[in-house]
């Protein structure tokens, strides 16, 4: 299937909300409060490994599975899941007023800014034909595979500052201790890796270590943990392709093998994307556009990104989520936080966070979205409760949050 075929295929979809995990209600605005411009930041769908093979060869007694697309790239199967989330928002968003009811978007009412990777245009461009069928909006990106400072930052890290939030999140005892508490998942990471291999494969071999930050570099993770992150997400890509169990880490994991597992994804995410000095680093380019997304004439604003831009954001924001059939902040493909803009009768302003995104299971099936709406949660901003709504900021407050982040 091409994605130009794909794209024709989304673009009659037009998905209907219910209740979903979280519940009827979960995203409906407060009491009082209408929604007026919404920003997404959304780590794009489902693609292979990036590299092949994607660890050293031999940590794996048997051959990868193979893709039908290059390494990578979103998939078929991943462009569907996605275009299903860009129909049930464009319903969401016609129902709360945002979009209009019948017909195309006003010229500039949606902007669509998508990082120069295959997956991440291709997600903004799947997504887009979904949200409103036949309007052609575009997506803005620099051509394919051509670096973008927006998605990457702007490199300016203190190794002080980075190392002392390092140190925190890691804890007593350094980084062995944190390898220890994690010792029966690697155990068992390493015997769906090997099989009824015994000796020479695995992760769980090299130590893990950090490498810190200096000048002009973030800190990196090395060793098993950093190798286990890398493995967990596989398997986790492979679960949500929808490949048979029996190519799920070669037969060998269960759908609760891949939800324990993606703790060590997570985990990467805690140490080196969500402290506040990282996180605001690495969202230099990005935190200008969401500004502009809700304080802009643009109602509707998506960034398509990766999942090292939602934690980084998760972080900067202190706020937290769990996907079902994912461990706790490990951001979903597909999954985003939704920044939305609130008007009370008054003209006042607030800001509230929600995380959106297909449980595991619906991004397996790409099944429909309409009696099994996407699991969304309204995320506590810490320090924010205006009107009395724990987590509900006031523009300027939330435009605080994100100071760090704007050089």
């Amino acid at each position: 299937m091409t994605f130009r075929t794909l794209l024709g295929g989304v673009a009659l979809m037009l998905s209907l909300g219910g209740n979903g995990p979280a519940g009827p209600a979960a995203d409906a605005p407060p009491p009082g409060l209408t929604v007026d411009r919404v920003v997404l930041l959304m780590r794009h769908g489902v693609r292979p490994p990036t590299k092949a093979p994607p660890i050293p060869a031999g940590m794996a007694a048997d051959p990868w599975p193979s893709w039908p697309v290059a390494p990578g790239w979103l998939t078929p199967h991943g462009a569907e899941a996605v275009g299903r989330l860009g129909g049930w928002d464009g319903a969401r968003l016609r129902r709360l007023g945002v979009l209009p009811a019948t017909g195309c978007p006003a010229k500039g009412a949606v902007t669509v800014v998508a990082d120069s990777d295959q997956r991440t245009i291709a997600t903004a461009d799947v997504w887009l034909a979904a949200l409103a069928p036949g309007c052609a909006i575009p997506s803005r990106h620099r051509p394919q595979g051509e670096d973008d400072p927006i998605f990457s930052g702007d490199g300016s890290v203190d190794p002080a500052i980075a190392n002392a939030e390092l140190a925190t999140a890691i804890g007593p005892g350094g980084i062995a201790a944190v390898e220890a508490r994690f010792h029966p998942l690697l155990t068992r990471l390493d015997k769906i890796l090997c099989g009824a291999a015994t000796s020479g494969c695995g992760v769980s071999a090299a130590p893990s270590r950090i490498l810190p930050a200096g000048a002009g570099k973030r800190p990196k993770l090395e060793g098993a943990l950093d190798r286990a992150s890398t493995v967990a997400q596989i398997l986790l890509l492979e679960y949500g392709e929808g490949k048979p169990m029996a190519e799920v880490g070669w037969g060998r994991a269960t759908a609760g093998d891949v939800a324990a597992l993606s703790a060590f994804h997570a985990l990467e995410f805690r140490l080196l994307a969500r402290p506040p000095h990282l996180a605001a680093e690495h969202l230099a380019g990005i935190a200008p556009i969401l500004v502009e997304g809700l304080t802009g004439s643009a109602a509707v604003t998506l960034v398509s990104g990766h999942d090292t831009n939602v934690a980084n954001l998760g972080g900067l924001l202190d706020v937290h989520w769990q996907v079902p059939g994912i461990a706790a902040d490990d951001p979903a493909p597909g999954g985003a936080i939704v920044l939305e803009r609130l008007r009370d009768a008054t003209g006042a302003l607030y800001v509230r966070a929600l995380y959106r995104s297909q449980t595991l299971e619906q991004i397996r099936s790409a099944g429909p979205l309409v009696a099994d709406a996407p699991y969304r949660a309204v995320l506590a901003i810490p320090g924010c409760a205006a009107r009395g709504i724990r987590g509900l900021c006031t523009l300027a407050q939330f435009e605080e949050k994100l100071a760090p982040a704007l050089r």
